[in-house]
């Protein structure tokens, strides 16, 4: 029986990893990449979508495109932070922050990214790092919507949501090491 105060293993959360073999396979395009002004004009063309990353999260807003689930950890590659009151459009539907791992996707932002989309979307804010959140966004949202996310130096990846990328998700977490951490409260 643990000590007070202390965590039991069942109270540890499920994160899935990844391997250094699954590196590679993960930094690959899954989806064309755009840029400057053809980038935008996707944007402002989108259907159901949702963003995963500070400055893409922050670019469709500024064009007046409300995501339906965003998630952002305030972090940019370039070290140039996106200010909190970029997002507060979202935050204003809902927002939720959650702990999430670098280099891992963990359940409670598997979790948000389901529970937000059923409640009418909002805002993940994450402790951590948010770059696997596109594998979660892909994951839950309906086929037909599209995922964007930034990829430093070379634009904005747009993923199609359909049974192929569906499947493509689901066999990319089945290859990470599921592992179970305490991320505290």
């Amino acid at each position: 029986m643990p000590r007070a105060g202390t965590r039991s293993a069942s109270s540890e959360d499920r994160v899935w990893a990844v391997p250094a073999s699954l590196r590679s396979t993960l930094a690959e395009k899954y989806g064309p990449v755009y840029a400057g002004e053809e980038a935008d004009r996707r944007i402002r063309a989108l259907g159901t979508f949702a963003t995963c990353g500070d400055r893409v999260t922050a670019r469709a807003l500024e064009l007046d495109r409300l995501p339906l689930v965003a998630i952002v950890d305030y972090k940019t590659r370039r070290n140039e932070p996106v200010p909190p009151e970029s997002f507060r459009a979202l935050a204003r539907v809902r927002r939720v922050r959650v702990k999430n791992p670098a280099g891992c996707l963990s359940e409670r932002l598997r979790v948000a990214v389901r529970e937000l989309i059923a409640a009418g979307g909002g805002l993940i804010e994450v402790d951590g790092e948010e770059d696997l959140g596109s594998l979660a966004l892909i994951e839950s949202l309906p086929a037909g919507a599209t995922v964007i996310y930034g990829i430093p130096g070379e634009g904005v990846s747009f993923v199609r949501v359909d049974a192929v990328s569906k499947e493509h998700v689901r066999h990319l977490i089945g290859q990470m090491e599921l592992r179970r951490i305490d991320l505290g409260d």
